[in-house]
């Protein structure tokens, strides 16, 4: 506290003739929360990194420095925790709670911003079976959503990202542009990796009767079985299959955006040392990369911007 007497008291105004504020949001970022369910032998793990934002009439606390109605970010962070205790459940359920327990709390919180990253753990496998509380993480893939609330609108954007896949076989290239600076050969049996991040947008109007694990798992199989199964002519088609079959699949997602980058594996020439090389030794080129992005949505229903909005997904 300034020790100026004529230093004003707080709240006080600062004003400009040129500047008004815009958009704006606020809360605790990446809180991490472990919950345990311990009802029997067996437990139960849910590992998962939340973020609270709220969206309200805050102009006060910018224009003023009156914090009469800022709920601090402490005080997101501890509810997080407070509503956790009751289990946690899909990540969409409980951003869900969140933006249920906010806005209904505080009259002057009309909306917000809740994401929530799941990462996966399975279960230890010893000579005995599967351990009962015993586990190791599951590679890089994280689960994810981002919930948010606008007045009474709720959208609900689910994804996965660092998905990574590779097949040996049953991808080409071919028949691409053939110019000034092309040096890449055709490829008729290539080697097709990627690390996949999708989202998909939830329809709002039955985005609580959702069975969200149940349509992850749907959607995350999908994307694996379409990658497997699909003799490829280029990514971007394995990206609109994949995108495809989700959309048919499952009337409850509008939308589907999936982002894909090309993790180039290049023959190595082996001739100078007198050898052939049958498409068995490749280099694995980290950079640069291709990248292929597109969104796919329901016929006749348009994109929800709103549901989009803060989504780190691609531009």
């Amino acid at each position: 506290m300034s020790t100026d007497p004529a230093a004003p008291t707080p709240p006080y105004e600062i004003t400009s003739d040129v500047a008004e504020l815009g958009f704006n949001q606020y809360g605790k970022s990446e809180i991490r929360l472990v919950h345990v369910e311990r009802d029997g032998a067996r437990h139960e793990l849910t590992d998962v990194n939340v973020s609270s934002q709220l969206r309200g009439d805050f102009a006060r606390v910018h224009t003023h420095g009156d914090n009469a109605a800022c709920v601090a970010t402490d005080s997101q962070k501890n509810t997080v925790f407070s509503l956790a205790r009751e289990g946690v459940g899909a990540p969409e359920a409980f951003a869900t709670r969140l933006a249920d327990h906010f806005t209904g709390t505080y009259d002057w919180v009309t909306g917000g911003r809740w994401e929530v990253e799941q990462l996966a753990w399975n279960r230890i496998v010893t000579e005995n079976g599967p351990h009962d509380h015993a586990f190791v993480r599951a590679g890089k893939e994280v689960r994810r959503t981002v919930v948010q609330r606008d007045g009474d609108d709720l959208f609900v954007v689910s994804g996965v990202t660092d998905l990574t896949v590779l097949k040996s076989s049953g991808s080409e290239f071919v028949g691409f542009v053939d110019d000034t600076y092309r040096t890449l050969a055709d490829a008729t049996d290539r080697i097709m990796a990627t690390d996949i991040t999708a989202w998909w947008s939830y329809d709002p109007a039955r985005a609580r009767e959702v069975d969200f694990d149940a349509v992850y798992d749907s959607v995350r199989q999908i994307i694996l079985s379409r990658f497997a199964e699909l003799h490829s002519l280029a990514l971007q088609q394995t990206l609109w299959a994949m995108a495809v079959t989700v959309i048919e699949t499952h009337a409850d997602i509008t939308e589907i955006r999936l982002s894909c980058p090309n993790n180039h594996h290049v023959v190595v020439d082996l001739s100078p040392f007198g050898q052939d090389n049958p498409n068995v030794v490749f280099f694995a080129a980290d950079r640069p990369y291709g990248k292929i992005e597109a969104s796919v949505t329901r016929k006749g229903v348009p994109s929800e911007p709103r549901a989009w909005s803060t989504v780190p997904a691609f531009a």
